[in-house]
């Protein structure tokens, strides 16, 4: 990455598509017209005009496109060579196989490699693509899965994955299933009807006699009502799953919705893990309107996808676990008015990861998206470049 922070250059957007061949017993995502049994991925290369590189920043998130948002856009604009890669599942991740997109993001290594000709890879976690360069790294340096969650083959081990040579982790959580348990609503009672709810658990009943600050008691009992919540669901989901097994009919996987899903306590009092957040407001906007809205985390899924990305007990994507496994230079970054993540993922994600080479700095004042805070997005990608240079990776 070329020192070019005082001066942004102009970018070249370029359009990317990859394919390579998968076989599937049934179809989980749209795809192009007559490419059944192919992997579709789009993607953006941004390269800064006369600014050549040997390294690329990819930039990743499991279900999001991210070419317009803030920190690639940004990234590239300070010098840095940025491919902002989609998955198969960009804007839609009710049928999400965590373990098929590390499959993605390695078809977009492998290229940028062999076809582009990039010498140095790094993979940029940002948000929920932390956990997801967290289970590729781990992945790619100490390949094991062959199967996912649900008992599907997926030949993770034997894919060849091509290691980054740089992981950074910014302004991100631990895993998705991790977010869910600590945000899911343990209010509601039947999963087939919302409005049938436990008034002591309800964060936004006017009634509950529970309000911020909240006594350790009652979220000693609010984290386990969820957890359970999510242990009742996965439960649900492999005793559907066996039946349709059983069965032996075409009916091979099932749809369905997760009502409530956005009812973490740190959203309205900000005295938990606290940091220099916004009190009751979160990455969604209002926590209550969030919480029943359409886009809350795991609000439409599939039986296969819960167990890969959803379920805390099963999912193999748990950040603190992949960070145990990776020796490449890791860079962890902690916005302290993250209104999203968990003031104390940044920090959990550093101690147990297994890297000689690690570093940890906070970005005093980030919000999450670095929205309105040019200053602060400045200052972040500073520190990504001038870790790299360090290295001799930039």
């Amino acid at each position: 990455m070329n020192p070019t922070h005082s001066n942004p250059v102009e970018i070249d957007h370029e359009w990317v598509h990859i394919q390579y061949q998968e076989a599937g017993t049934f179809q989980e995502t749209y795809g192009f017209s007559g490419n059944q049994g192919a992997v579709n991925l789009e993607g953006i290369l941004m390269r800064p005009r006369g600014v050549p590189s040997k390294t690329l920043l990819i930039f990743m998130h499991p279900t999001s496109t991210l070419q317009l948002l803030p920190v690639p856009r940004e990234t590239a604009r300070h010098g840095a060579h940025v491919l902002c890669a989609a998955s198969r599942y960009a804007k839609n991740d009710a049928a999400l196989i965590l373990e098929k997109v590390l499959l993605d993001l390695g078809a977009y290594i492998r290229h940028a490699k062999e076809r582009w000709g990039y010498e140095k890879i790094v993979i940029v976690g940002w948000s929920g693509g932390g956990s997801l360069a967290l289970f590729y790294q781990s992945q790619a340096e100490q390949p094991s899965i062959v199967q996912t969650p649900a008992g599907d083959p997926v030949d993770v081990a034997g894919a060849r994955l091509i290691p980054a040579d740089a992981v950074v982790f910014q302004a991100a959580h631990i895993s998705r299933a991790r977010m869910l348990a600590d945000m899911i609503d343990p209010s509601v009672q039947n999963e087939l009807d919302p409005d049938r709810r436990d008034p002591t658990l309800d964060l936004y009943a006017p009634g509950n006699p529970a309000q911020p600050p909240y006594s350790a008691d009652f979220i000693e009992t609010y984290r386990a009502a969820q957890l359970a919540r999510v242990q009742r669901i996965s439960a649900w989901v492999k005793r559907t799953l066996a039946q349709l097994r059983e069965a032996k009919t075409a009916e091979m996987e099932r749809g369905f919705v997760v009502h409530r899903t956005v009812a973490e306590p740190r959203y309205l009092d900000p005295s938990l893990d606290p940091n220099d957040r916004k009190p009751r407001w979160c990455y969604l906007g209002v926590p209550e309107t969030a919480n029943t809205g359409p886009v809350g985390l795991a609000r439409f899924s599939t039986l296969r996808s819960w167990l890969s990305q959803w379920s805390i007990d099963d999912s193999n994507a748990d950040g603190i676990a992949c960070a145990r496994r990776i020796r490449a230079p890791v860079l962890v970054i902690e916005n302290s008015a993250d209104d999203a993540v968990p003031q104390a993922h940044a920090r959990l994600i550093f101690e147990a990861c297994a890297s000689p080479d690690k570093t940890m700095r906070v970005i005093k004042g980030a919000t999450h998206y670095y929205a309105g805070q040019p200053e602060h997005l400045s200052e972040a990608i500073t520190l990504v470049r001038d870790w790299l240079s360090a290295r001799g990776i930039g």
